[in-house]
């Protein structure tokens, strides 16, 4: 793309988009406040992958997972202020895909977009399976009719209005951010007071003992960089909301800038006070450690606790699902690249096509799953987690394009700049690097870098097809 092309080929994009206020021609309601979105960024950083996951990472690499989240945290804070810096050059609803269509090309917008679709499709698939499971803890149902009316109902909220959106994912926030503050007082009371069964136990000499703080060597710890970067998987939703914000300018930098705090507390706070209570060698791959830490505290309700926390999380990620895939999918359609059905909304706002197209998606994936659930389908599962690191990939490529631009003159700063940046943007895309050739080492996620491949292969072929039956539109022009 050349200065030239971004200068002219915008100019008219971006008069529109600052007379409206950064949503020209999309429609939406401006009807998330402070409140609201503060907790969805808070929630999109906390998911089932901190309650679940983290008893298998913990095995792998022992202590020093503290230092791989807290590392991790500090990529997922640059890859934040630079969407941040982006957002506030231009908050869009359609966010990373308007981003590549404008910084790196028609293709890239189509991809990412078509991606980020798929990515919260195969998520909110999943995440409502587990809801239905995670039921069967207290009622002897069917999983069927659990995943049928989750699906069901979150479907609904999204369609009355963005706002009863952003109040659901503000309580289901609410729940995840009690249960680990809850943890971490309960585990401080115990190393402090000795109170509970692992009050005789518990020290902070747990991180450094039973074979040191690395008792797998560095190996071990960066074998887990993958599961660390997948628990941080759907933080950049926040930028999805930009369009539906009341005041973009200032709700979304306060919210991007409480990301260290948020990791600080809730990821290497929580496992810094767990590993300390309980020793590291306790906790075993697929079970809680919040489950074990309660158990080795003598607290028989921790069980219950966790699956009512994990029962949230999993909705709360289906919600967002429902959120983002209509918005992606109405962006596509703005812009020629998708369907002009996906356009359609409803007199309250919300992109009533885009979002039961990809509810029915959602509902036929969950038959699928409990008539197959075998390799295939965990496959497909598999490489949700890829296609969600590519917006993040396309966040950092489209602020360093941007960066460039503005340095230059040729479009005008943003007033909420990337600190450190370029150099921060190119260290998060190394990072990125460097989890992908983790993915390929380890057989459990290689099967997602097989995957990644034909997905690309289809957008490109269908691309294609698309320019050629639209040879005068605009989103499929060359640069």
């Amino acid at each position: 793309m050349t200065s030239a092309q971004v200068d002219n080929g915008q100019d008219d994009r971006r008069a529109a988009v600052a007379a409206e206020g950064g949503t020209a021609g999309e429609g939406y309601r401006r009807a998330l406040g402070a409140r609201q979105i503060q907790m969805i960024a808070i929630g999109g950083a906390i998911g089932t992958g901190l309650f679940l996951g983290a008893g298998k990472a913990i095995a792998k690499a022992g202590p020093s997972l503290v230092l791989a989240y807290a590392v991790a945290g500090l990529v997922i804070f640059f890859i934040m202020r630079a969407l941040g810096e982006l957002l506030m050059y231009r908050p869009v609803s359609g966010s990373f895909s308007e981003y590549a269509r404008e910084f790196v090309g028609p293709f890239a917008g189509f991809v990412t977009g078509w991606t980020y679709w798929l990515f919260w499709v195969v998520t909110g698939i999943t995440e409502v399976t587990a809801a239905a499971q995670y039921m069967t803890y207290w009622f002897a149902i069917p999983q069927w009719v659990s995943a049928l009316a989750f699906t069901v109902i979150l479907y609904g909220v999204n369609l009355i209005s963005v706002k009863l959106f952003g109040e659901l994912e503000f309580w289901f926030a609410m729940v995840k951010v009690t249960a680990i503050v809850g943890m971490i007082l309960i585990c401080a009371g115990i190393l402090t007071l000795g109170f509970s069964d692992a009050g005789d136990t518990g020290s902070v000499t747990h991180l450094w003992g039973n074979g040191g703080f690395f008792p797998h060597g560095i190996t071990g710890t960066l074998m887990t960089l993958q599961i660390v970067m997948f628990a941080f998987l759907a933080v950049e939703l926040v930028g999805v909301t930009a369009g539906e914000s009341k005041d973009p300018h200032t709700v979304l930098p306060k919210a991007i800038n409480t990301v260290p705090w948020r990791i600080a507390v809730f990821y290497v706070g929580a496992l810094v006070m767990i590993l300390s209570v309980v020793p590291w060698t306790e906790f075993q791959p697929g079970v809680s450690p919040f489950v074990a830490a309660f158990q080795k505290m003598g607290l028989g309700i921790g069980a219950g606790i966790v699956n009512f926390v994990v029962l949230s999380a999993a909705l709360s990620s289906c919600n967002s699902g429902m959120y983002s895939t209509g918005r992606m999918l109405r962006d596509l359609a703005l812009n020629g690249q998708g369907p002009r059905l996906f356009t359609r909304l409803t007199t309250n706002g919300t992109p009533i096509a885009g979002t039961t197209f990809s509810g029915a998606l959602m509902l036929v994936g969950v038959w699928v799953n409990y008539q197959w659930p075998g390799d295939a389908f965990t496959y497909v599962v598999s490489f949700a987690t890829i296609s969600g690191m590519w917006a993040w990939i396309m966040i950092l490529v489209c602020q360093l394009r941007y960066r460039d631009l503005a340095d230059r003159g040729i479009l005008p700063q943003s007033p909420f700049r990337a600190p450190g940046a370029p150099f921060t943007s190119v260290f998060a895309l190394a990072f990125i690097g460097l989890v992908v050739v983790m993915m390929g080492i380890d057989e459990d996620t290689r099967i997602s870098l097989y995957c990644a491949p034909l997905w690309a292969a289809l957008l490109g072929v269908s691309f294609l097809v698309l320019r050629a039956r639209n040879p005068g539109n605009r989103a499929f022009a060359r640069n």
